[in-house]
């Protein structure tokens, strides 16, 4: 039974993991990293290859653009990948210092509202079925911006972004306490972007970054309520310590990871109508096996969150039996199930480890050797 809910498991990863990336200090470069989209995709491929279980690239745009979106869906097929979640960019353009959605300009309003429906063009050409939005706007002082005023703002480009989507597409609304608006950021958390996607209707959906959050934040808390409300539509995977969000997932809280994830489990939302995306840069560690970790990571959280005795927590529960309930928790959290994640590979006919079965692959070193010449992806700093 749990082998088979693990069989289904589907974790998406990200195209901008696999270029260059770096802090707002610097940005270090790696061999072999991809210099355009269709390489992103071919070490996207490669990461779904040896874990089984990561059949779709997230795509950011302009980052990802191309002439032909539809034949990168085509190459992304023919590697045994599909094209997932449409990324919005509206934070880049110099325009966007003061804002996108909620720039007091209409003009620039404008251009980051073109650039939305845009995105949606693109979901259509790819067969995407997600747009995600995260706007970086926000102000850096008090009074510099009318606080009511920019929600207006945002409220009417979403509806706009809303009405354009097709009867199979949704979006999904992203928020960040802060960075790099530190006064205020037009959604800085789960409730803004709850009350706007309310408001819209069923294609709107709050998206669940593990990064972007004040600390100490109960995220397990704010799962199950957008569960019970319908509105949870995704995940972006990642890890932080401090203020940072783009480490990998479950490297800082393992057992918050687990905690996310049994809630998940228990609210219903171990679908594929949610979207288990990675949001991760890496930095200093290699691209396609930080990936790999990643999903595994994911894997093992969701393997002992299946493990939970729900009729024993339950009765402890009912009995208010404090001590019994946290153990049930704490037994499954304890259980070491590499053994079972390996056997159910070795079923699935990959390599128990893909770790090791990657770093034997000589993949890396191929794409070292032949990806020299042109523009490595990445983004300056």
């Amino acid at each position: 039974m749990i082998k088979e809910q693990l069989r289904r498991q589907r974790i998406e990863t990200p195209s901008w993991a696999y270029g260059n990336s770096g802090t707002r200090f610097k940005v270090f470069a790696q061999r072999g990293v991809p210099r355009d989209p269709y390489e992103k995709i071919a070490d996207a491929a490669q990461v779904h290859a040896f874990t089984g279980v990561a059949p779709t690239v997230a795509l950011h745009i302009p980052w990802d653009k191309v002439d032909d979106y539809e034949d990168l869906a085509r190459h992304a097929a023919e590697l045994g990948v599909g094209i997932g979640a449409i990324n919005s960019n509206v934070f880049q353009d110099d325009d966007y210092k003061l804002g996108s959605v909620t720039h007091p300009d209409p003009e620039v309003r404008a251009k980051a509202l073109a650039h939305l429906l845009e995105c949606v063009d693109i979901m259509d050409a790819t067969g995407s079925d997600t747009l995600k939005l995260w706007f970086s706007d926000g102000t850096n002082y008090p009074g510099q911006d009318d606080v009511r005023e920019r929600q207006d703002r945002l409220a009417e480009a979403l509806a706009a972004v809303y009405e354009r989507l097709g009867d199979e597409q949704r979006f999904l609304l992203e928020y960040k306490l802060f960075e790099p608006a530190f006064y205020m950021t037009d959604v800085p958390d789960w409730g803004t972007a709850y009350a706007h996607c309310l408001k819209l209707g069923p294609k709107a959906q709050v998206v669940v970054d593990t990064g972007h959050h004040a600390p100490g934040t109960n995220i397990e808390f704010i799962v199950a309520f957008l569960l019970r409300e319908g509105k949870l539509g995704g995940f972006d995977f990642n890890s932080r310590f401090y203020a940072d969000d783009d480490l990998m997932v479950g490297a800082a809280d393992p057992f918050q990871l687990f905690r996310i994830m049994y809630e998940v489990i228990r609210g219903g939302g171990y679908t594929e109508r949610t979207a288990f995306m990675l949001d991760q840069c890496h930095n200093i560690e290699p691209k396609i096996a930080g990936q790999i970790r990643s999903v595994m990571n994911v894997q093992e959280a969701t393997a002992k969150a299946l493990l939970v005795d729900r009729e024993a927590l339950a009765a402890a529960q009912r009995a208010g039996d404090v001590l019994g309930a946290n153990a049930v928790l704490m037994d499954a959290y304890n259980t070491d199930v590499r053994p079972l994640l390996a056997e159910l590979r070795e079923e699935m006919g990959l390599e128990p480890d893909p770790m090791a079965a990657y770093a034997k692959s000589g993949y890396f070193e191929t794409i070292a050797a032949e990806r020299v010449g042109g523009d490595q992806a990445g983004w300056g700093a």
